[in-house]
């Protein structure tokens, strides 16, 4: 049995596929972010809209999906994350404009009243950065039993070591059951998800095979550069009189991130996939053989999107919808476990998450 949902900051649509594999008929799924809309319903559908999370209310967003007040099941959404990074410092970063938008979340779940809601965030959110926000959220939805998971990729089919935060609300009259999210059975490495790609046209065009498959174009000095870094490697690799002047110390621990300049190996995995993921200078985003970043296409793979979804806009449109994608088997995994209990399902259970121990502190959060 199909179950409805709407989605927020929907992206490019990484939730949303995840959802849909796991039953959920997604009548509406919103962002503020054209681009972001284009590719979503060029892959999925007409049902993504153009609008602020804001302003919107949750009466508009039930006329959009053609549903009447309680027939939603499954409200989802991950508010963007940047406010939390651990990237950005200082004092005022409590007051990120951003992070009103968590509260617009649990406004909207309030008004559209579905009988679960998904949240996801970055790790750190769950941590002490987030505290005061869960609190409000908590505050605001008394009428959910609300759980936290601390989550990996790696245990979701990834080849990439993705931490999350993920709270999971169920309203108290549907059940009081604990979702459990189902894992993998199998783990994957970076080789098993890139090693049969070919390689990007050198002119930096697109392949004709594969979409967003192109790679970055880098100066001859940096092509230089990762030439001489092996699989795992780093700018430490780098020989001396190539190395920017920042990375000439005598003491690596003073040279910066270590991962600049990176090399993936292909029986690793690879670290999360951000923005930055198309240039090694940003991490460790260096192809395991060849001298290039890993291309859009592959970084998508590694987010877990099939290759027939295909990223619309710009560089940077398609930089920022794959790097803040929520990764569709993760999606589908919450998804399952939602679904399990919505509908009084038993749904199988492969192995014990590594995080799962955070249902002990989870119990915390249920109000």
């Amino acid at each position: 049995m199909s179950l409805t949902s709407i989605e927020s900051f929907c992206g490019a649509g990484g939730m949303s596929h995840g959802l849909d594999l796991a039953g959920y008929d997604v009548r509406v799924a919103f962002d503020n972010v054209a681009a972001h809309i284009e590719t979503h319903n060029n892959n999925l559908g007409e049902t993504g809209q153009v609008l602020d999370a804001s302003m919107v209310s949750g009466s508009d967003l039930l006329e959009l999906a053609g549903l009447s007040p309680g027939q939603l099941d499954l409200f989802s959404g991950g508010p963007p994350c940047q406010g939390f990074s651990k990237q950005k410092r200082g004092a005022d970063r409590f007051q990120d404009p951003r992070n009103s938008l968590v509260i617009h979340y649990a406004r909207l779940v309030r008004e559209l009243n579905p009988r679960a809601f998904l949240f996801e965030n970055v790790q750190i959110f769950g941590q002490k950065r987030g505290q005061h926000l869960i609190q409000e959220m908590m505050d605001d939805l008394t009428d959910y039993a609300v759980y936290g998971y601390f989550v990996c990729g790696t245990s979701f089919g990834l080849a990439q070591s993705r931490s999350r935060f993920l709270m999971i609300g169920i309203r108290k009259d549907v059940s009081s059951r604990i979702p459990v999210l189902p894992i993998a059975s199998e783990k994957k490495s970076v080789r098993d998800v890139i090693a049969n790609m070919p390689p990007p046209p050198d002119d930096c065009s697109e392949h004709l095979e594969f979409h967003n498959h192109l790679k970055c174009r880098i100066s001859k000095a940096n092509e230089e550069r990762i030439s001489h870094v092996p699989q795992g490697g780093g700018w430490q690799d780098i020989p001396w009189e190539l190395r920017l002047p920042c990375h000439q110390v005598t003491d690596p621990k003073k040279g910066g991130w270590p991962d600049v300049y990176g090399r993936l190996t292909w029986e690793g995995v690879c670290p999360t996939v951000t923005v930055g993921f198309d240039s090694f200078t940003r991490g460790r985003y260096g192809h395991p053989e060849q001298n290039r970043a890993i291309t859009p296409r592959e970084a998508a793979r590694l987010q877990g999107f099939p290759d027939w979804f295909r990223f619309y806009g710009n560089r940077m449109d398609v930089r920022t919808q794959v790097g803040n994608a929520v990764p569709p088997p993760l999606a589908e995994a919450a998804g399952r476990a939602i679904r399990a209990i919505l509908n009084n399902e038993n749904e199988k259970v492969i192995g014990k998450h590594p995080d799962q121990e955070f249902n002990g502190r989870q119990m915390a959060l249920a109000v």
